[in-house]
């Protein structure tokens, strides 16, 4: 940043070094985006016929949750020089707003201009996972190019060495950009205090930039913290190796940074997904993708490249979130008996279908309300977007309660205004799920034909609550409306959903940090007998 700021004290009129000053303050975080907006602004004035300032302007609004703004941008940066990153934000900025068709489009135009794009292509893939009409099997496929077209070249000539176990821990390493306030803190931090020190020696390789209180809980159960920021794919699959590692996961897939070409250059002789991506990756270097027997039954075990290990229950471990409020009654208990249905999932996973439902939902319970709260929200555009998708099924605005983010506990707070959570198709909710749970709200979903829609099915299985599992939209319809005619049932189910949730397997750290670490070695031992 010194050097940068240096070279634009030196020369005001260099678009070169505004944008590269622009980029520095973007990656130092939040505190330096209104300056990091400036300078891609002031670079684009400089430069008019460079689209790539305008590109990276529009992947920090993007970012932000300005996206219709970000769109904008990014379609003048393709008007004035089409790049393969302005088309994968572009891609980003499309996904957020639930236009999955033109951000495939998108993600597409970039890998034409550049094949080997493998953000592009993972973007791609994770965009896939949205759209109802996708099948697993064309999934696979997809998958499985991706491998052909990034990772088969980085397949090391000699395997990593296998050491037997006898007399020894396993070393077990876990790759991240997400240890902290994330759906991956959530679901791992109890597994990993929960593992066996004297049977297991514990490695993070740390991509997080934010260091928070659940980054810093993490820290103190893994004693071999690695900050690997910075570190090229090459030379942090290096440092696996010379770490000795024999079981590396992934906790990531074809999410938002990943380290997918570490695993492609397979630096562990052991190597598994779990936890941050919804099926298979499709790396040919990965030997395991983590899952139970609702996302992953047993007769589609084809349609992952990895071998499944099977948790005996749910395939990830929740951590309860200490700032919780406590469980209120039900919001309609004093509001005269109107009824308020929530969603706070991703924007995303709204899709048309989704849609349709929730306004028939509305339709046939006069004076009920739906709260929508996600990021994109806090965007008076996207408000209207929504808004309008809902005047189509003629639901006025009064009916909706559209809300941004807001801080961790404030979240968990506004549960409390939520008689009964809706949950999306095709695409699930996952932690959104189990947080309603925890503050008393019940969740109705409709379980999806993809690993992506079925993350409530599981959780509300393991934790005995199928009664909020629908066979098909009518079902589901009718579910919804079942909880909400009665609300006394819900004051009591209300009431009892936290310590549910609480005794069930799905919060049963000790139990799954057991069945994740025998399968590991199961797999290594498997390895070494090959060997042998």
């Amino acid at each position: 940043e010194a050097l940068c700021r240096a070279v634009v004290s030196a020369d005001p009129d260099s678009a070169a070094a505004r944008h590269l000053l622009g980029a520095v303050l973007h990656d130092r975080g939040s505190a330096f985006v209104d300056e990091a907006e400036a300078c891609y602004r002031r670079a684009a004035e400089l430069d008019e016929t460079a689209s790539e300032a305008l590109a990276d302007l529009g992947a920090l609004m993007q970012g932000q949750a300005r996206l219709l703004a970000a769109e904008d941008v990014l379609r003048e940066a393709l008007a004035r020089r089409p790049s393969a990153g302005a088309w994968n934000n572009l891609g980003c900025a499309l996904r957020d707003q639930g236009r999955i068709v033109h951000a495939l489009d998108a993600f597409r135009e970039a890998l034409a201009v550049k094949p080997d794009f493998a953000e592009a292509h993972s973007n791609l893939l994770f965009c896939m996972q949205y759209q109802s009409e996708v099948t697993p099997e064309a999934l696979l496929d997809a998958h499985r190019d991706f491998d052909r077209r990034h990772c088969a070249a980085l397949a090391p000539r000699q395997p990593p060495p296998i050491r037997p176990l006898a007399g020894r821990k396993l070393r077990l390493g876990l790759v991240s950009a997400d240890f902290g306030a994330h759906p991956i803190g959530w679901f791992t931090s109890s597994v990993l205090e929960a593992i066996d020190p004297d049977a297991v020696e514990l490695y993070a390789y740390s991509d997080r930039e934010r260091i928070d209180d659940l980054t810093r809980r993490m820290q103190r159960a893994v004693p071999r913290w690695r900050d690997v920021r910075g570190l090229d794919d090459e030379t942090l699959a290096g440092v696996v190796r010379a770490d000795g590692i024999d079981a590396l996961i992934d906790l990531a897939g074809h999410t938002a940074r990943n380290r997918l070409l570490v695993f492609a250059r397979k630096p562990a002789p052991v190597q598994a997904s779990w936890a941050g991506y919804v099926g298979t990756t499709g790396l040919s270097a990965m030997d395991l993708v983590v899952g139970d027997r609702f996302h992953t039954p047993q007769a589609e075990d084809h349609l992952h490249v990895e071998r499944v290990l099977r948790m005996p229950h749910d395939y990830i471990c929740y951590a309860p979130p200490p700032n919780a409020p406590p469980v209120g009654p039900p919001p309609a208990l004093g509001r005269g008996g109107r009824v308020t249905f929530g969603c706070f999932n991703a924007f995303a996973k709204i899709g048309p279908e989704t849609v349709t439902v929730w306004a028939q939902i509305l339709h046939r319970i006069p004076e009920s309300r739906l709260m929508l709260k996600c990021r994109p929200l806090a965007d008076a555009q996207m408000r209207g977007v929504i808004a309008r998708e809902f005047a189509i099924h003629n639901i006025g605005p009064e009916r909706l309660d559209l809300r941004g983010p807001s801080a961790h506990g404030d979240l968990l707070a506004q549960y409390g205004e939520i008689d009964v959570a809706l949950d999306t198709y095709p695409y699930s909710g996952g932690l959104t799920t189990l947080e309603a749970l925890w503050m008393g709200v019940p969740v109705v979903t409709r379980p999806g034909r993809t690993f992506a829609g079925r993350h409530s099915f599981s959780h509300l299985s393991n934790v005995g609550l199928g009664d909020l599992i629908a066979g098909d939209f009518l079902d589901y319809i009718g579910r919804a409306r079942a909880l909400a005619a009665d609300l006394d049932q819900l004051a009591a189910l209300r009431l009892a959903l936290r310590p549910w949730l609480a005794a069930s397997p799905v919060c049963d750290a000790a139990s799954f940090a057991r069945a994740l670490v025998d399968g590991l070695i199961g797999c290594h031992q498997r390895r070494t007998d090959t060997k042998v």
